[in-house]
């Protein structure tokens, strides 16, 4: 069978079905250490029975097919580690409907998360999940993604009302709908956000929208050590103040950014925070903050009410992990992920640091700590079996300490391919049931094989 042809005459056009070799390497790896793996075609759908006359086809022929978005994946979800067909949605970006008085909106999965507040902005909405990267609605949703607003307006699963889903067979279906609440059987919305791929493809999602707050400030106070920043963290919330961000940077990535962004922070583990609401409010909540965190022994504290002044700042903690990155050149990106009970992230940070120091590895830490999610970012030599002996054990150790209070493996960038041994760990007795229901919408496996966990693999 030539796939190739037999994709073209599907598609019926050339432009959208490629073996071009620059084109199947950008499709082979995302932005982490993953070992890359090429597809043998890469497909560009531009509707919904595109998508469904590819996946009929694929299914027939038992042939790997793996979702693509913006490439930001860091687990290694949009690597076809089996060959067979990238499904490249990044053509489907249109947003379909906008409905400002139900405060919703209809998009399919290559609208990306910044087009689509642009788009938003006009109507004085915004859509509040915001990972950093500027990755497509249907990526976010696929790894259940969540970044600096969750403290305030939740997950992406909180976000998805309803979903238009291909499955193996290209068949399509819809879950949920556009009210805000149901109790009509069970959950398959969410279900399908977070599946990774592994269970059909989204070709339309319902979100729902926020309005943008009347005032917003931004804060930005450093510390004389992580775990102090952590403390402090931690005061905050049990203050019950209305938080719309509070994220942690340590010094080491400070530098990253300073060096990679020609800025002059203060290289000191710092707290960036944002309060929005009416201007009483906010001015109130600031005066709060500021002799909380004086109590927990702040080396400075400033906050900016200017919104360009404020982009800036953010940029500053989104391109964080490009400036890593940019400061380590030839080195590979894994970042932990790993989410613990609030309560609990203090001596969870400590612990972090103590691991990381007692094996020798360079890493920076940083996260979403709002809701417990921090992150370890390390610079790996793949090529160096000792060190990611190392890396290695130093990643285990951070999620066993996490499991043993109660934490995830995982709080936002999903299984993939490179935390499948955590999940069995915290999950190994529902296991069983995750892949039934995997075997049940994907008899032959074809969807995103040899990811989140293990089943009998697939071949061209």
């Amino acid at each position: 069978m030539n796939l190739y042809n037999e994709l073209l005459s599907i598609i019926g056009d050339v432009e959208r079905v490629s073996v071009n070799g620059t084109v199947i390497e950008q499709h082979s790896k995302g932005m982490a250490y993953h070992t890359p793996r090429n597809p043998d075609v890469v497909v560009f759908p531009a509707s919904k029975e595109e998508v469904s006359a590819v996946l009929k086809f694929a299914n027939e022929h038992k042939v790997p097919i793996v979702p693509f978005g913006a490439g930001s994946s860091l687990e290694g979800q949009i690597i076809p580690v089996n060959g067979g067909i990238s499904l490249d949605l990044t053509l489907m970006n249109q947003i379909i409907s906008i409905r400002p008085d139900d405060f919703l909106v209809t998009v399919q999965p290559g609208v990306t998360r910044n087009q689509l507040n642009q788009a938003l902005k006009r109507y004085g909405l915004f859509f509040p999940v915001d990972p950093g990267a500027d990755a497509t609605i249907g990526g976010m949703a696929a790894t259940n993604a969540s970044g600096t607003n969750s403290v305030k307006y939740g997950v992406m699963r909180d976000q998805v009302l309803g979903l238009e889903v291909v499955l193996a067979d290209g068949s399509i279906i819809r879950t949920g709908g556009h009210s805000y609440k149901s109790s009509a059987g069970y959950n398959l919305t969410g279900l399908f956000v977070g599946s990774e791929g592994t269970l059909g493809v989204y070709t339309e999602l319902i979100l729902k929208l926020q309005g943008i707050p009347e005032v917003t400030t931004d804060v930005k106070v450093t510390f004389p050590s992580i775990e102090a920043a952590g403390k402090a963290a931690t005061m905050l919330l049990k203050a019950g103040l209305p938080i719309g961000k509070i994220e942690l940077v340590d010094q080491m990535t400070i530098k990253a950014v300073n060096a990679y962004k020609n800025t002059s922070f203060r290289e000191e583990p710092t707290l960036f925070m944002e309060f929005s609401g009416s201007e009483p409010e906010v001015v109130n909540t600031i005066e709060i903050v500021q002799d909380i965190v004086n109590d927990e022994g702040c080396v400075s504290f400033e906050f900016e009410n200017d919104s360009i002044k404020r982009a800036q700042l953010w940029e500053a903690r989104h391109q964080a992990a490009l400036a890593i990155i940019a400061v380590n050149p030839g080195k590979g990106h894994m970042v932990t992920d790993v989410c613990v009970p609030l309560s609990e992230l203090s001596n969870a940070l400590q612990h972090t640091r103590e691991v990381v120091d007692k094996y020798g590895i360079d890493a920076v830490i940083f996260g979403h700590i709002g809701d417990g999610n921090y992150h370890a970012v390390f610079s790996v030599d793949a090529d160096d079996e000792d060190h990611m002996r190392r890396v290695g054990e130093v990643h285990t150790q951070i999620v066993q300490y996490a499991l043993s209070k109660g934490g995830t493996c995982t709080g936002e960038h999903g299984v993939g391919i490179g935390k499948k041994s955590f999940l069995i760990e915290e999950h190994g007795d529902s296991l069983p049931i995750m892949q039934g229901i995997k075997a049940l919408v994907d008899p032959n496996n074809i969807l995103n094989p040899g990811k989140i966990f293990d089943v009998n693999p697939v071949k061209v």
